[in-house]
Formats: structure tokens, sequence, C-alpha cells
């Protein structure tokens, strides 16, 4: 099963999921607000990705948070990031053991076609 992982009200999962089911490509939708990533879900994906991928540094909350100008090591990062599941980068897509970061269709395919040959 593919799951997409973010928040309802973002307009690139709106996207994601809209090409998606331009594609016929069945799904499961996440949504962190309402039902956020455990402590493990987040240290997978970061062990995955890197937190330098899956934190969205140019998004509202990290703004709000005043996060640009502090001198934050990785865990504190994490800390905020499990704290505030917003920051995650949309989409996050998880297929087994793959994860793919942001919106971008080509990589959409090529992700989905690597699903297909399983």
């Amino acid at each position: 099963m593919l799951y997409i992982v973010g928040i309802k009200n973002c307009n690139k999962i709106r996207d994601t999921k809209k090409w998606m089911e331009e594609h016929d490509v069945e799904y499961e939708f996440v949504d962190v607000k309402k039902d956020p990533l455990t402590r493990q879900e987040l240290k997978e994906l970061e062990f995955k990705v890197g937190l330098d991928v899956l934190l969205n540094k140019r998004g509202r909350k990290w703004r709000d948070l005043g996060l640009a100008n502090k001198d934050l090591s990785e865990e504190d990062l994490f800390a905020q990031l499990l704290k505030h599941q917003t920051m995650i980068k949309r989409p996050v897509l998880i297929k087994d053991e793959s994860v793919l970061v942001g919106y971008d269709e080509a990589s959409f395919e090529a992700f989905i076609a690597d699903e297909d040959t399983e």
C-alpha cells in the first residue's frame, strides 16, 4: 500500500492526491494533524531520507517558531519536528521501505513504476 503523509489543507497534498487519482493509484492518506506519526515512525523517515530532506525550513511554522535564528542540534530539530509535524516537507510518499519527499510528478511516475514491479 502507498501512503501519502501530510495535512489535508496543503495544496501540494491536494495536487498529489489528484495526480494519484488521475493515474489510478490506490493510496491511504495520513493526516499528521489528526493522526501524528509516532517517534519511531518519524525516526524511520529520518533514517531513510535525512532530517534535512524531511524538515521544511521554508514553511510558516518554521518561521513562526523562529527556528532559523537558533543554533539547534539534530536532536533539537527532531524534537521540534516531532512536536510540530506540520513542518514535515510535503508530500511524503511511503511504499514498503521506499520513501519519496516533495512534489515531483516525474518522481511520482518512477516511484509508482517501482511499485508496479514488486
